[in-house]
């Protein structure tokens, strides 16, 4: 009985520090995120409905926690010092220093900085950036570590952790761009490589080899039990995210109460799962997305409860967290999930003419395109109302014409079968059992399976290339092209150079060119459709094609193109 009462009294904590604790920064209206929410036109960029001053703030503060890890009872904080020495310190002893000269050799790792940019993490904005490419700097300097990185002090140690910001911010021809996909995220091939190694180092041996404290020792400790609970699975292509499959495994682990307490028996003999022999990879989502929504995921399987505490409780269910720990730090710091959600919520996409000149487009072909897009497009992804289309527009400069004055998505969020790969919303399916736990329950969070995806709002499409779910098309034109004439394989590249890693006539990776043939690759960067999980099949009968005959030209595709590239 009295562990009831103590149940029952830290949900009430929980839900009065939410309040509270957002009362403390500014009085503010919670949001409605229950299943059927009604959602306004033109989208919610304020959910809860700040003043312009307030969301400024708790915008940046959010921006912030998206940046550095906010949840410091998280169950994967390895010590930074000692991992650093392991990678950068030369050993005086010649065993250690022979097993870091293969690590090093191995992994091509010679510093924390590599570590970095092997998982793929973003720099900084330098100083001059603005606007969509600007971020806040941790203590107001920038710093030299990437962003998603950081650094949480635990019992006089201090450990290091990845944030939202490593699979949510892309490379944009130099820029970084937080709430944009990472095309070539590695945090769940890390958590694959951690199981495989950790269990055979030795805590205390790799402490004192690297000059670790016993409170760095500690945390070792802590980390490689916690990753005893944790299921993974390596992604099929680099780029995409098999997070919810990590979640779904990692409940496997655990019994089956409402905290989802740690089971030293599931540890050793999971519960068997549809996820153990299927993938089910996605590609992490832009964020400028969601204030159109109120179904959360590629497809649409989380119908209430807000998207980002989601998140922030399935990411620590795939860390290894205790949840009862997690609920303590909920009761004193929900507010940072709010501040998160409103950083979330008002981000916006970059434009298409940050790089490329307006004299790209011709005023009549994006009239083409619009028009063809309202005709097959629109009744799934909305329109676009344009600036074109006002009154006296014609007297505007080229850049003001091509504008969007509003968007109106969808106010509640479909989910479409099109024949696209089905393995991502099979796999949700695992996931249901979440709604078993006591904080979804506090929260409102409800995990309801699909059979489809959701078309998403088309804002910023243009900057989200490869396109589905599964990152399984390159461009646009394959888009608009039948499946069985896209590209089967084709080489991914970072989008470093606009001229050369992009196509904008097709908006995309480059197919064939001079440049991309003379480039020698890793394998790792050739995607492969040929595989479950990865065909890139659908959007075909009935939308693009009539009895297996595509209904665009040539040209006619290139205008929906050129419409598209101003969402």
């Amino acid at each position: 009985m009295r562990k009831i009462f103590t149940r029952l009294f830290l949900g009430l904590l929980i839900v009065l520090g939410t309040t509270i604790a957002s009362a403390q920064i500014s009085e503010s209206t919670d949001p409605d995120w229950s299943e059927g929410f009604l959602v306004p036109e033109n989208g919610r960029s304020n959910p809860y409905n700040l003043t312009s001053q307030t969301l400024a703030q708790w915008t940046q503060k959010g921006k912030l926690h998206a940046l550095i890890y906010p949840v410091t009872v998280t169950g994967a904080l390895p010590p930074f010092r000692p991992v650093k020495n392991f990678v950068e310190t030369p050993y005086h002893d010649p065993l250690h220093e022979l097993v870091r000269f293969f690590f090093r050799n191995f992994t091509q790792v010679k510093s924390v900085y590599d570590l970095f940019s092997w998982v793929g993490m973003h720099p900084y904005p330098k100083e001059t950036d603005t606007g969509v490419y600007s971020v806040p700097y941790p203590d107001d300097k920038r710093p030299d570590y990437p962003m998603g990185f950081g650094l949480i002090t635990r019992n006089e140690a201090e450990g290091f952790t990845v944030s939202c910001a490593h699979c949510h911010t892309g490379n944009l021809f130099g820029k970084s761009v937080l709430g944009l996909s990472n095309r070539f995220a590695k945090a769940n091939k890390s958590f694959v490589r951690a199981k495989q190694f950790l269990p055979f180092v030795n805590s205390y041996l790799f402490g004192h080899s690297n000059g670790a404290s016993p409170e760095e020792i500690n945390l070792l400790r802590e980390t490689k039990i916690n990753l005893r609970s944790v299921g993974v699975k390596m992604p099929l292509e680099l780029g995409l995210d098999t997070s919810i499959a990590q979640v779904a495994l990692s409940l496997n682990r655990r019994n089956l109460d409402a905290d989802a307490t740690k089971s030293q028996s599931y540890q050793k003999n999971p519960r068997p799962d549809w996820l153990d022999t299927h993938p089910a990879d996605s590609k992490p989502a832009v964020w400028w997305n969601l204030k159109y929504k109120n179904r959360w995921l590629s497809d649409g399987s989380v119908v209430s409860g807000n998207p980002i505490f989601t998140n922030i409780l399935w990411n620590e269910v795939g860390r290894g967290t205790d949840l009862q720990v997690l609920s303590h730090w909920l009761a004193s710091n929900s507010y940072k999930i709010n501040q998160l959600t409103a950083a979330v919520f008002s981000s916006e996409a970059p434009k298409f003419t940050d790089f490329f000149s307006e004299d790209h487009f011709q005023i009549q072909n994006l009239k083409t395109g619009e028009r063809l897009f309202n005709q097959t497009c629109a009744k799934c992804h909305g329109t676009y109302e344009k600036m074109w289309n006002q009154p006296n527009a014609d007297r505007l400069p080229l850049a003001q014409q091509i504008s969007t004055v509003k968007v109106r998505y969808l106010n509640k969020t479909p989910v479409i079968n099109v024949g696209t790969d089905a393995n991502r919303y099979l796999g949700m399916k695992s996931l249901e059992a979440l709604n078993n736990l006591r904080l979804s329950k506090i929260f409102a969070t409800k995990v309801v399976a699909q059979k489809g995806y959701v078309p998403p709002p088309l804002v910023g499409i243009w900057a989200r290339w490869p396109y589905f779910h599964n990152n399984s098309v390159p461009s646009l034109c394959a888009v608009l092209t039948k499946a069985a004439d896209r590209p089967k394989k084709f080489r991914m590249l970072d989008a470093n150079d606009k001229d050369r890693d992009f196509d904008r006539l097709c908006n995309g990776y480059p197919i064939h060119s001079p440049q991309l043939d003379s480039l020698t690759g890793n394998s790792q960067f050739i995607y492969n459709t040929n595989k479950e999980g990865t065909t890139n099949t659908g959007h075909d009968e009935g939308i693009f094609l009539r009895s297996g005959e595509e209904i665009f030209s040539t040209q006619e595709k290139a205008d929906i193109i050129l419409f598209l590239q101003t969402l």
